[in-house]
């Protein structure tokens, strides 16, 4: 394996930091932007799994009713249907 001396690394990063830095002031409100978006990502995440979590402890059974079993069976939620002459 060859081997690259210190002085040449550093040499090498002393010419690219200028570079790094010159792009990072050009694009500043991107990178911002980027990194916001980045952590409310993160935040939003972490909220909903420790809420999962919590909510993790029972699952919800659900149980048909004898309530729509009779002539009103396809009614909507919240409206009321009569039969006729009722």
């Amino acid at each position: 394996m060859k081997s690259v001396s210190r002085d040449k690394i550093r040499n090498k990063l002393l010419t690219l930091l200028p570079k790094i830095s010159n792009g990072v002031k050009k694009h500043r409100a991107e990178i911002i932007l980027a990194v916001g978006v980045i952590l409310i990502s993160l935040l939003s995440f972490a909220m909903g799994f420790i809420v999962a979590k919590s909510y993790g402890k029972e699952p919800i059974k659900v149980q048909e009713s004898g309530y729509y079993r009779g002539w009103h069976y396809g009614a909507v939620f919240g409206l009321e249907t009569f039969r006729k002459g009722a």
